[in-house]
């Protein structure tokens, strides 16, 4: 072998050396920018004066990392997450409208191939939000609102670490909802909602520029009432756009992912609420792939 000539095994871990970087790229640019999931029943608009005290946590694991839709690398970044949720039902020129209030909050961690991520834990940057319902018809279970979302980069941030529960950036985002029911005791709840970015001038250890095109989403719940107090779920929902540019230079990382979720909801009293859910992602184009999900909210009323 002459001097400076690479072997066949050589190169190879080279490559998958570059592969493995790229997906780390990818994995921090996947996190935790992301659409706005919502839960079945979630436009239900509720009697004016109403408040909501909700309490989520959602366990999600990843295995897979995705570049142009090839798996370039395995790895482990799960992730814990916790949101306080205050809600108010009220009325403003004869619309009900609910000001509400999130507060995120929880940790990532990096493993395996992926642990050069690192991790990261904290709070998130909280969420403003407010509902307006354009339809309101209680009585045919039919509803239609649209909510603007305000992020505040208020959260957890440091631009030497890959994985950030805070993004150091402005977000807003525009959800409508409809609520409508089919046959027997099936309902379907249809959303759509659109992401847009301001600039991270912090991003990397080198503080470059960090800009994202707009996100788009679309969601569809089919929910079937077991008895008055206890549903079943099945959604599904698909995400598409948000590619991103450092200084002005494309990640190529656009979002092209679909994902499903089953689970029931449940009434033990009439001011509580127990929920569940399960799901995974079908497909993704870049970023990291979601093996599974689990999610669980508490909601009271009062």
């Amino acid at each position: 072998m002459k001097p400076g000539q690479t072997t066949p095994g050589r190169l190879r871990r080279r490559l998958r050396a570059v592969a493995t970087s790229a997906a780390v790229a990818l994995a921090c640019a996947a996190m935790p920018a992301h659409a706005i999931d919502v839960d079945a029943g979630d436009y239900t608009a509720l009697p004016v004066g109403t408040n909501l005290g909700l309490l989520y946590y959602q366990h999600a694991e990843r295995d897979k990392v995705y570049a142009g839709g090839t798996q370039v690398a395995g790895g482990r970044l799960n992730s814990d997450i916790g949101i306080l949720r205050y809600v108010h039902f009220m009325d403003i020129g004869g619309f009900t409208v609910d000001p509400q209030i999130l507060l995120p909050f929880g940790s990532l961690r990096g493993s395996k191939d992926l642990s050069a991520l690192g991790s990261g834990a904290g709070v998130a940057d909280p969420i403003l939000a407010a509902t307006v319902w354009l339809l309101n018809q209680p009585e045919q279970k039919r509803y239609f609102g649209i909510t603007p979302f305000l992020y505040v980069p208020v959260g957890s941030y440091d631009k030497s670490r890959a994985l950030n529960l805070g993004e150091n950036r402005w977000k807003f985002a525009l959800q409508a909802g409809y609520i409508t029911p089919l046959v027997g005791r099936f309902t379907l709840d249809l959303v759509a909602d659109v992401t847009f970015y301001g600039a991270n001038g912090q991003f990397g250890a080198n503080s470059a520029r960090l800009t994202q095109d707009p996100l788009f989403q679309g969601q569809a719940w089919l929910r079937y009432a077991v008895t008055d107090s206890l549903d079943l779920r099945g959604g599904l929902s698909y995400a598409a756009g948000g590619e991103s540019k450092v200084d002005g230079v494309s990640r190529n990382d656009r979002t092209n992912t679909s994902k499903f979720s089953i689970g029931a909801a449940w009434f033990p009293s009439p001011t509580l609420q127990l929920l569940a859910t399960y799901g995974q992602d079908i497909a993704v184009r870049n970023g990291p792939m979601e093996g599974s999900r689990v999610n669980l909210r508490l909601l009271k009323v009062f």
